[in-house]
């Protein structure tokens, strides 16, 4: 074993943790992964969105800390860049002598890119600005778009809905799936990757690759090659497919009503889709691993396959990702493998992982100092050591994926506390509800555990010094407020 391992990272994106053990979904090299190596089943994002799980990812800390909340490319971005000072692990593996190579999506800042961070820069998609000027924000629909959008308009409200298409008056149609050769892009990242990875030398000397797909993002547009091996798959409904949400803040409502115009066949539909894409990114990351297997320093590389969030795909009547707290949402893959490094590898680790424990762990490699970060390391798990102390609840933080509302949770394997300030609160018991069906906020019957779960989420608060403590008598609308963190 090398002193300084190589690390490869995998990042898809949009892709649900149970994506590795849904037996419907064809998985063979994430699963071949998970078997020479350790899968923690219990990871979570701190944000249902992309660029604050992705900035928590590369700095070990949440988004109170490292001041992205949202989308960076939009124009009504409330945070489009990093909290000046706070680090990424690759600025010190670089220190350390690492060569680092980055392929894919960014979507960290809009002031800095990965070149910024250490990186050389293969092909790298959502990018910082290149422009000075704020209109140009590359993923923002300017008022050009309605203007063109208009001449039409009252046309498109009166033409048939096509199959998987959504229609909204005076929007954009969407598109929700279909058949394309190489959605986003993701082949010609993946191969930019392969191409590098050809040219770094095999003489000992430590390096990271960052690889990131933008599937199995939305809409769910899939090779044909990968749908036709789902063409005989039927899928099942459940009670968690229907949910009407009747007992769950009125914005989640609001955001079903769009996918309600699907129709039963295309949800099934929909779900396929997904489920192919889940394949097409696994057939990606063989492509790439059967290239590492060839260096001679693959036994010295710890590979790490994970993804940003998750998504909703159809539970809850909802698609995507965003406020709705759903676990879809916010599980996500996780498995590590290292040949010389990893011991008793085909492990299952039930512990409560965040995406921000991957920055320490790889810190920890190299004998970096983590005492800072918020995450935690998962060497010991690889070591298959007993870590003490280790987390017993897992917490998220979201002011919005751009439609804005404080939302912060905590949850273990038994309770799950929602805050919104935007509506009333969320309680589950995941021991009997674990599709989250029943709210039980309401229902003082379990005041008791409320408050303690408060406890909990404001001690945590406190923790990463986050600020949505206004006492206001408009704004503190906790039922059980931040002084419950010292009790």
């Amino acid at each position: 074993m090398t002193k300084k391992p190589n690390i490869f990272i995998f990042m898809t994106d949009q892709q649900r943790g149970d994506s590795l053990t849904n037996p419907l979904i064809e998985m063979p090299n994430v699963r071949s992964l998970m078997k020479s190596g350790v899968n923690f089943k219990n990871t979570h994002c701190p944000s249902p969105h992309c660029c604050p799980s992705r900035a928590t990812f590369f700095t070990g800390k949440y988004p109170t800390e490292h001041g992205v909340w949202n989308n960076v490319c939009v124009q009504n971005a409330l945070s489009d860049r990093l909290t000046p000072g706070i680090p990424l692990f690759s600025e010190n593996l670089k220190e350390q002598g690492y060569r680092m190579g980055y392929s894919g999506k960014w979507h960290v800042s809009y002031e800095t890119g990965p070149e910024d961070h250490g990186f050389e820069e293969v092909y790298v998609t959502s990018n910082k600005r290149t422009k000075p000027d704020e209109a140009t924000k590359h993923m923002s629909s300017g008022w050009e778009v309605y203007k063109k959008l208009a001449k039409t308009r009252d046309e498109d409200v009166n033409t048939p809905r096509k199959v998987g298409q959504i229609k909204r008056a005076g929007y954009p149609n969407y598109n929700h799936y279909g058949s394309k050769e190489n959605p986003f892009n993701d082949f010609d990242v993946v191969n930019a990757a392969i191409e590098k990875l050809n040219e770094i030398p095999e003489d000992g000397n430590p390096w990271l690759y960052y690889l990131g797909t933008l599937g199995p993002h939305d809409p769910y547009f899939v090779p044909q090659k990968f749908l036709d091996m789902y063409k005989d798959v039927d899928i099942e409904l459940t009670d968690i497919h229907f949910d009407d949400l009747h007992d769950k803040p009125h914005l989640y409502q609001r955001t079903q009503k769009a996918f309600n115009q699907l129709s039963i066949e295309e949800k099934k539909d929909a779900i396929i889709h997904y489920m192919a894409f889940c394949t097409y990114e696994d057939y990606l990351f063989g492509l790439v691993l059967d290239k590492l297997k060839k260096r001679s320093d693959f036994d010295d590389t710890l590979i790490l396959f994970t993804s940003d969030h998750g998504d909703y795909n159809g539970e809850h009547g909802l698609w995507c990702k965003g406020l709705p707290a759903f676990k879809g949402a916010y599980h996500i893959p996780a498995v590590i493998s290292w040949k010389n490094g990893l011991k008793n590898p085909n492990r299952t680790i039930d512990a409560p992982v965040s995406l921000a424990d991957f920055a320490p762990t790889f810190l920890e490699l190299v004998n970096e100092d983590t005492s800072t970060l918020t995450g935690q390391s998962l060497l010991p798990f690889i070591y298959d050591k007993k870590p003490e102390p280790w987390r017993e609840y897992s917490f998220t933080q979201t002011n919005g994926n751009e439609i804005y509302g404080i939302q912060r949770a905590v949850f273990n394997d038994k309770w799950k506390l929602v805050y919104n300030s935007f509506d009333y609160d969320e309680l589950y018991n995941l021991e009997i509800d674990p599709d989250e069906l029943v709210n039980l906020a309401t229902d003082d019957k379990y005041k008791d555990i409320k408050k303690s779960l408060y406890r909990e989420l404001w001690s945590f608060a406190e923790s990463v010094n986050d600020k949505c403590l206004n006492p206001y008598i408009m704004v503190g609308l906790a039922e059980f407020g931040p002084a419950y963190a010292y009790e």
